[in-house]
């Protein structure tokens, strides 16, 4: 019975070693997709901050290789920029060459940053919020963004940033500033503002690129959104810009915590 002993252990280890291999390659499997999920994120935040950062010190340049090459910018009420060189246009023209000048202050500090990444983890998505200290005044920008990986590389491929108040330095209890418009000021936009609204006091809420997290419901904030027009409605070249700028609502698939 001893001798027969050796032999039934081999067998039992040769019948268990692939179910416990195949269960050990799962759970690194598993592992290696959490670390991927969150090293993308992570990167996600640091492209957004960089770009804070980019426009404190008037970097355009830089700032402009953040996106792809067919990235869509959008700020305020000014209309929609398409291409990588448009965004690096849209910046010098508006704001002057690369460099900031003597007495220049455009702080734009990012806050509650909450980044997301599709399950394939190859898109990204990034709700946050900007303070903005200037020589101009006040603002509260806020950001919905979509990020592309690029070779190994997040960039940006959607800029969205609504502004929720600007005001000069009276404050906005006095001196609230309307929303900015396509010929408010050199360059003209490529396309009309995707979505048209107004800032404080009065308020618009930007679609939320993310479910409720505790309850996955996708929350519509029931604004019906309005855009002005390239082309009269109907016609194939107003059904061909529509999507470009366009934000997510929440209902896209999103990667959880373990990637999937």
């Amino acid at each position: 019975m001893r001798s027969l002993l050796p032999l039934c252990a081999l067998a039992l280890t040769s019948l268990a070693t692939p179910a416990m291999a195949q269960t050990v390659d799962e759970d690194l499997a598993a592992l290696d997709a959490r670390i991927t999920r969150l090293e993308d994120l992570n990167q996600i935040e640091i492209l957004q901050r960089t770009y804070g950062y980019f426009v404190d010190k008037g970097q355009w340049t830089l700032l402009a290789d953040l996106f792809t090459d067919d990235a869509t910018l959008e700020i305020g009420g000014k209309g929609l920029f398409v291409g990588k060189h448009r965004v690096l246009e849209y910046m010098q023209t508006a704001f002057g060459e690369d460099g900031p000048d003597y007495g220049m202050l455009a702080n734009h500090m990012q806050f509650q940053t909450i980044p997301s990444v599709s399950p394939d983890g190859e898109t990204g998505w990034l709700r946050g919020r900007a303070f903005v200290m200037s020589v101009g005044g006040w603002g509260l920008p806020l950001y919905e963004n979509e990020f592309r990986k690029e070779d190994g590389v997040w960039k940006i491929s959607r800029l969205s940033g609504p502004f929720t108040m600007y005001t000069n330095w009276q404050g906005w209890g006095v001196n609230a500033l309307n929303n900015t418009w396509p010929d408010k000021f050199e360059p003209a936009p490529d396309l009309p503002p995707t979505t048209v609204y107004l800032t404080y006091p009065a308020y618009w809420i930007a679609p939320f690129h993310y479910p409720n997290p505790v309850t996955g419901e996708v929350f519509r904030p029931g604004t019906q959104p309005a855009g002005a027009y390239h082309r009269p409605p109907g016609t194939p070249e107003q059904d061909a810009v529509l999507p470009q700028g366009q934000l997510v609502d929440g209902s896209q698939p999103i990667a959880g915590p373990g990637g999937e």
